[in-house]
């Protein structure tokens, strides 16, 4: 009773609050993170009621499962970004500025915050620093991607967008591998060439091969089908699966073997809409289906937003640097690499803007940053605030950015209860 009560209060509380969001011109996901903001435990979750709300950052990490699938799907839906017939045509410039972005933040922030470190060596160490360059070069592609679908963004920013959004999963996790080996070298004294090159190579390799293999049998499978329901069903069942597959973790010999769900789930949805002649009809269906389960992940997000880190002005003061850092390497980083491949001039401008919301990816190399000890410690309590001003700050920059580039319409008052 307790687990639907508090899930009911999560969709009810980001549903009402998307409604005073739309009136004040706000993104329905900045709604949703306040949403989980005003029920986590700092707010209404204080009050100890049970099932009002998220009472202790335990009782949230419960319900892990909601924000792994959703996560899951999210990633299928921007695999389904990369058909043929759209990357013959925006596949170089793509590929270029999303790995040229990505290297470009990486080196302002770390050249930035060592510059911290000689200011201040005791509070800030040298590994810390390190490892924050490459936790700057990840993007968050669910505030993005529901920030296109909410608005339904058509045109050559977002076309690019969501590809390179993607991509920067497959980059980020190169660049903090090394940066986190490089880190660990520094602060135990010593060098790992298989954290620091193998792991990281073969996690992207054998994440893209997963998801390959999952999207071919995916698309053999629903052939045996023809219902709409049942295709629908079908496309469920092996995002769940594919999901569960890529939390396995294994060692052989000396090397730890692991996946990355992002890039297994996004493959997955590349190879489906690539063979399926019928992928974007049921591709529209899967979206609606996913439409509470999405509020659900962003207010379970919302209330896992540690307030705490506010408490210590240092980690604010380190934080607003490297937000700073990071939002300059993004804009500048996507538009003269953009402005080099001759991309349309809204491209040039925009493009950057939509690159700063940061979440998931950079929380989970914060976790893993953690096993350094102090200055991992340091390096998640920073991602911890800076991921708290990007999420209630970046859909909203993402959606001004796709509105000057005119690829956002006036919504204008539309409603499922007129008929057309």
């Amino acid at each position: 009773m307790e687990t639907l009560l508090a899930l009911s209060v999560a969709l009810f509380a980001g549903l009402m609050l998307s409604r005073l969001a739309k009136k004040v011109q706000l993104p329905a996901v900045t709604a949703y993170l306040v949403a989980g903001i005003l029920i986590g435990p700092y707010l209404l979750g204080a009050l100890g009621v049970k099932g009002l709300g998220f009472g202790s950052m335990e009782y949230i990490d419960s319900f892990g499962i909601i924000p792994d699938v959703a996560l899951g799907f999210i990633a299928f839906s921007i695999g389904n970004e990369f058909r043929m017939s759209q990357l013959k045509q925006i596949g170089k410039q793509a590929t270029v500025i999303g790995i040229f972005q990505a290297v470009m933040t990486t080196v302002l922030v770390d050249a930035a915050l060592i510059g911290v470190h000689f200011i201040i060596p005791e509070k800030f160490p040298l590994p810390a620093a390190i490892v924050l360059g490459a936790v700057a070069s990840a993007t968050a592609p669910a505030a993005t991607l529901m920030v296109v679908r909410q608005y339904k963004a058509k045109g050559p920013v977002t076309n690019i967008l969501l590809p390179i959004v993607a991509l920067d999963d497959a980059v980020g996790l190169v660049l903090f591998a090394v940066s986190f080996g490089i880190a660990k070298a520094i602060h135990l004294g010593n060098a790992d060439i298989l954290s620091v090159i193998v792991e990281p190579i073969l996690e992207v390799v054998l994440s893209l091969l997963l998801g390959g293999v999952m999207g071919l049998l995916f698309t053999f499978c629903e052939r045996f089908f023809h219902s709409r329901s049942k295709r629908l069903a079908m496309s469920v069942t092996f995002v769940l699966l594919t999901v569960s597959l890529s939390m396995l973790e294994f060692h052989v010999g000396g090397i730890h073997i692991a996946f990355s769900s992002l890039l297994v789930c996004m493959m997955l949805g590349t190879v489906f809409c690539n063979i399926c002649d019928f992928s974007e009809e049921l591709m529209d269906r899967l979206d609606r289906w996913t439409a509470p389960l999405y509020i659900l992940f962003f207010v379970i997000s919302g209330a896992e937003l540690e307030l705490s880190v506010f408490k210590d002005y240092m980690i604010v003061l380190i934080g607003l640097v490297y937000i700073a850092v990071r939002c300059l390497g993004k804009y500048f980083g996507a538009s003269l690499s953009a402005k080099a491949t001759k991309c349309d001039p809204n491209i040039v401008k925009y493009l950057g803007i939509t690159l700063f919301p940061q979440a998931g990816v950079a929380l989970g190399m914060a976790i893993k940053a953690e096993t350094l000890g102090d200055p991992g410690v340091i390096v998640a309590n920073i991602t911890l605030f800076s991921v708290l001003i990007y999420e209630l700050v970046g859909p909203f920059l993402t959606k001004k950015a796709l509105q000057k580039a005119g690829e956002i319409t006036p919504e204008g008052k539309t409603s499922a209860r007129t008929k057309e």
